[in-house]
């Protein structure tokens, strides 16, 4: 008897002419079968959980994904066999294949049965153990009952051990959103000795927002940890051994019973507003008492054997969160994971300085780590401030003790001391005393400097061996600062160390040398320095580097990557419509036009229509694939709007669409109010309505209606909803158009519902300062919005876990607008 083929349903619903996804292959590992748990944007965003058995992987998929909870019960429908091969498979399924969107190996490892595989996978209950990055400990696979002939249902559930966590301290999918899939890392000996990776200071955040992820600059001592077995020893930057200076942090590392390796981190005390001092960070090491110090930990060369350095940065950080995460770890609160935060770097830095912060530190996506300055980590300070290495003082005046001010010096390119002016203010009477003392111990007679230099007031020489952290407000062409202010002493680097800091343009961080440069690429997208064309597949993009929103750097590369991006989940709010589309040859700034028509211009994968449908002008068009968008980007299209009809019944809209216009002086409050009134309205009249941010100034909520009634029908009935609005609540909306119409008030566009009309695709990105984009949401989401751009191109990768979520009941809440017109007593016009 033949022996079934356990692919056979694998293979029968693939092409493999045009998905890359494997046919076959893989080798079968009996000692240490394998486990990977895959995050597939598909028509929804699910989770593939696979375990290998047999010489296959018995895959379920998890439309939640796995969580930490015993008390979850996660639903895993049972799916065919795939592949061992699968286990390496990251990507973009095509437009059309089964599956289409794009796949991560959201985790993988190895795992464990607690008893016979193939009896618990026959019987319907598979334990066991996984090994994973993110999964570890005890699991269980059970089959729910009752029959299914399409596909079985199991449940996923985290069994209760020392890695189970309750789903309201820790959502380990929402946590942990990346890619497992960079280099694991190599086998090697613990080093003895770390030199640190060190940030170059930038004049502006790079034009790449999406390329980097950005953490606050914190004012404090940066601090390595070493760990093998349970010894601990703490490392300045400089390599002097502060273990025994920092007894309480030694002790809580220890006890958090981490693996072995190095950590990478920043140690601070905080003051009464909850705000790094350096101040305070050093009078606790003159007080001994270092207890109040905390250590923010944010890279992670070493691990548990491994050499992490090439492994990119967003693999190594993750890693680390999730060590520091473990119910292991216990409750200390003195080692803390760094976060990173998800918004605009100059948005951080803004609000960095605001706080009074020293700025913010820029890390790129995809980076390895180094021991040097590198390119690859920017800071962005809040005003001038650094190290100078003290050579000397002056007498103090009128009833000051102590001394007067410092004398500053930096090393210059030959490694002599330069003269780089004073600092006098920022001290208070303990300080001098205690650095004059301090100074007292290094006095010389001979200037260190390479120099004579003319100082303010009679100068006192010392050693170069201490470092005084200052901030100032600028440099003057002779090399001096000007209106320092002392902040404290640094023992933690050394004084040779010490040069003047100048700004590297912001753009020069991408294009550095080949050592520093970035492994981070996107699949299929050659490097736009190669010349002046670059690739998205088979998409040939001219002028890559063009800036099209200088407020948020955005290229045409950017765009024409959004969109390929993005074709998963925007394609079904634009197949089988007619649209328009927004192009803008010199971005945002210039001039900008609608086209209707496919004209003379060739677009991959958007297609004319028939003429019927629109008789006496030219065709309309549509974008027929996903490979429409960035083919059409690539022809400087930046926004996608769209008919409310289909194609197919053209002559009966198949939705309504209300655009919540702000009039001059409405808040941001008024219309999240607005837009929340009009659905209890809408709810009234038996529709069922649906909300998107327009990506520009307002919200666009949506009504899907049964292709019954014609056009004048549905817009007349549009009108007469708002112009029922505007009675009840004449304060707040106006049915009229026209900026003097709705000062202070919210103008309802139903003008969106006439024949011809169009509004902006959800996903579609919008031609404005900031490059906002249109995206769907629950209504629960409403009022937690801070602006119609909420979500913009240099932080929409985080909400495309969600996709078309809050739109799932789109489709079957269709409804006819005949009660509706009743109830709302409008009669159409015949």
């Amino acid at each position: 008897m033949a022996r079934i083929d356990p692919l056979k349903r694998y293979k029968e619903k693939r092409d493999f002419s045009a998905t890359p996804e494997p046919a076959a292959g893989g080798a079968p590992n009996q000692r240490s079968p394998a486990f990977v748990v895959q995050k597939h944007w598909a028509r929804r965003l699910h989770y593939d959980f696979r375990l290998e058995l047999d010489g296959a992987m018995k895959s379920w998929a998890v439309p939640k994904g796995p969580s930490l909870d015993p008390a979850d019960k996660r639903m895993a429908v049972h799916v065919e066999d795939h592949p061992i091969s699968y286990n390496q498979f990251e990507g973009h399924i095509p437009e059309g294949e089964y599956g289409a969107g794009k796949v991560i190996i959201w985790d993988r490892g190895t795992w464990e049965p607690s008893h016979n595989p193939r009896k618990g996978y026959r019987e319907g209950k598979l334990t066991f153990v996984l090994h994973g990055h993110k999964l570890k400990g005890k699991w269980a696979l059970v089959r729910m009952k009752g029959k299914d002939d399409r596909q079985e249902a199991w449940l996923l559930i985290k069994e209760q051990d020392d890695h189970a966590r309750p789903a309201t301290a820790f959502n380990i999918v929402e946590a942990l959103p990346d890619s497992v899939a960079a280099p694991s890392g190599k086998h090697a000996a613990l080093p003895s000795t770390l030199k640190p990776e060190l940030a170059t200071l930038v004049d502006a955040p790079p034009r790449r927002p999406q390329d980097w992820i950005y953490e606050i600059k914190y004012d404090g001592y940066r601090l390595l940890t070493r760990i093998e077995a349970q010894t601990v020893q703490l490392m300045t930057r400089s390599g002097n051994d502060w273990t025994e200076r920092l007894p309480h942090l030694a002790r809580a590392l220890r006890n958090m019973r981490l693996p072995s390796g190095w950590y990478d981190g920043e140690i601070v005390v905080m003051n009464d507003q909850g705000l790094p001092d350096f101040q305070s960070l050093q009078n606790a090491f003159d007080k001994a008492r270092t207890k109040d110090i905390r250590y923010y930990l944010f890279d992670l060369p070493y691990c548990d054997g491994l050499d992490l350095r090439a492994v990119p940065l967003e693999a190594r950080r993750a890693q680390l969160e999730h060590l520091l995460r473990q119910p292991r770890a216990g409750t200390d609160s003195s080692v803390l994971f760094s976060t990173a935060f998800d918004a605009p770097a100059g948005e951080i830095q803004a609000t960095a300085c605001k706080l009074g912060l020293e700025g913010v530190i820029g890390k790129k996506k995809g980076s390895h780590y180094v021991s040097r300055r590198s390119a690859d980590w920017i800071k962005l300070k809040c005003g001038h401030r650094q190290e100078f290495v003290i050579v000397g003082y002056t007498d103090p005046k009128g009833s000051r003790s102590g001394l007067g001010s410092l004398l500053l010096a930096v090393h210059d390119k030959h490694g002599e001391l330069r003269y780089a002016g004073n600092v006098g203010t920022g001290f208070n009477n303990a300080s001098l005393s205690r650095i004059r003392s301090q100074l007292d111990a290094l006095g010389t007679q001979v200037s260190p400097l390479a120099q004579r230099a003319v100082t303010q007031g009679k100068p006192h020489w010392v050693k170069p061996c201490l470092l005084a952290e200052v901030s100032f407000a600028q440099w003057t062409r002779g090399g001096r600062i000007r209106h320092a202010v002392f902040h404290g002493l640094r023992t933690d680097k050394p004084a040779k160390a010490i040069i003047r800091e100048t700004d590297m343009h912001a753009q020069a961080t991408d294009s550095r040398d080949a050592d520093a440069r970035s492994t981070h690429k996107h699949r299929n997208v050659s490097s736009p320095k190669a010349g002046k064309t670059a690739h998205v597949g088979k998409i040939k993009v001219t002028h890559p580097d063009r800036i099209i929103d200088a407020a948020s750097g955005t290229s045409k590369m950017d765009v024409v990557q959004y969109y390929a991006q993005v074709a998963g989940v925007m394609m079904p709010h634009l197949k089988q419509r007619p649209v328009s589309l927004v192009r803008a040859p010199d971005g945002v700034k210039g001039e900008m036009f609608f086209q209707k028509h496919m004209e003379t211009t060739n677009m991959t994968g958007v297609r004319t229509l028939s003429q019927d449908l629109d008789p006496g002008h030219a065709p309309l068009i549509e974008v027929a694939t996903g490979a429409g968008l960035p083919s059409a980007a690539q022809m400087n299209v930046l926004e996608f709007h769209t008919w409310n009809a289909l194609r197919t019944l053209i002559d009966k809209p198949d939705r309504i669409t209300f655009d919540l216009d702000p009039g001059k002086g409405t808040r941001w409050q008024d219309m999240q109010e607005a837009a929340l009134l009009l659905r209890a309205f809408l709810l009234e009249l038996s529709l069922q309505p649906f909300c998107k941010t327009s990506g520009g100034k307002g919200l666009h909520v949506v009504v899907p209606i049964q292709r019954r009634h014609d056009w004048d029908t549905v817009k007349g009935f549009s009108q007469a909803v708002v112009q029922h609005l505007a009675r009840t609540l004449p304060n707040r909306f106006t049915a009229k158009s026209g900026p003097r119409n709705r000062v202070g008030k919210i103008f309802i566009d139903y003008l969106r519902n006439g024949r011809g009309a169009t509004t902006v695709s959800a996903w579609s990105l919008r031609a404005r300062k900031g490059m906002g984009v249109s995206v769907p949401i629950f209504w629960s989401e409403v009022e937690k919005l801070d602006s119609a751009a909420h979500w913009h191109i240099g932080n929409i990768n985080d909400r495309l876990d969600e996709g078309n979520a809050p739109w799932a009941d789109y489709a079957s809440s269709s409804t006819t607008l005949s009660r509706a017109m009743k109830v709302l007593d409008y009669k159409a016009r015949r």
